[in-house]
């Protein structure tokens, strides 16, 4: 199994948060691989910038989450261990990367998040990081 390190951010304006629908109809949090001895603050604040469109802070660590999926291109299985940190943004503007086969994105009330985010791990993640964000501000 390949096992990837990644870091990815989740990113509130005012009482509001970024979510990303990918090429699957995903709803998501922007997150990416780390490469070449970078540091993951780095990238997780890197990759919301590319993927969103939107500038952002880290005010917070949010945790870790795994998944695991089988990579169709590699024909392997693949393990993506992602360090989350929790980010404030400057605006809530969101240019969305179709290069990066990302379609839809906006900030959008953490309730109605908890409904159209997909995975039940991310779920968690956000209740966890909105209550930690709200100690922060």
């Amino acid at each position: 199994m390949l096992v990837r390190s990644c870091a990815g951010g989740v990113v509130f304006h005012g009482e509001k948060v970024l979510v990303l629908k990918n090429e699957k109809g995903e709803w998501v949090f922007p997150k990416g691989v780390i490469r070449n001895g970078d540091y993951p603050d780095d990238v997780a604040v890197a990759r919301v910038n590319l993927e969103a469109g939107v500038r952002a802070r880290i005010v917070a660590t949010a945790g870790r989450t795994n998944y695991e999926f089988f990579s169709v291109s590699r024909q392997r299985p693949v393990c993506n261990k992602i360090t989350w940190y929790i980010m404030r943004a400057d605006s809530a503007e969101v240019v969305p990367n179709v290069s990066q086969k990302f379609f839809e994105g906006e900030f959008i009330p953490v309730d109605e998040a908890m409904e159209r985010v997909t995975y039940s791990q991310d779920k968690s993640l956000l209740m966890l990081s909105y209550q930690k964000y709200k100690e922060c501000v």
